[in-house]
């Protein structure tokens, strides 16, 4: 053998065909693309997170406004009667515990101490007997 096809033999030997070579790295590739993959899905799914959470916020503070908004209506309308029925207490005040359940502040209070300073009974007018 000369000189020259000892050479050749050599880089022959070293030199790995492509099949070889993906057989021989398919496990770092496959993890390769599952670790992107993941990546991917990762940062997909975490802004669906903070979009769904965002929405929530969205709600809760449109359900607080509805619940502020009857509580106030109550108040001045059984304050315009005058007094307030038991069935009215009790749904004023279930209102108002979801309200503070939701984050509400101390305004309602005020609001809510008034309510039920009310009497639970018509006030009886001069004349009006029994």
């Amino acid at each position: 053998m000369t000189r020259n096809e000892n050479a050749r033999q050599a880089v022959t030997k070293d030199v790995i065909t492509m099949p070889d070579w993906i057989v021989k790295y398919w496990l770092e590739w496959i993890f390769g693309i599952l670790i992107a993959a993941l990546g991917v899905l990762w940062k997909h799914l975490a802004s669906k997170v903070k979009a769904e959470q965002k929405k929530n916020e969205a709600v809760e503070k449109g359900v607080q406004a509805l619940l502020r908004a009857q509580m106030v209506n109550d108040y001045n309308h059984y304050s315009e009667k005058g007094f307030a029925p038991i069935y009215a207490r009790e749904n004023f005040e279930n209102c108002y515990t979801q309200y503070k359940g939701l984050g509400g502040n101390g305004v309602m209070r005020d609001i809510h101490d008034k309510f039920f300073a009310l009497p639970t009974d018509k006030p009886r007018t001069e004349g009006q007997h029994d």
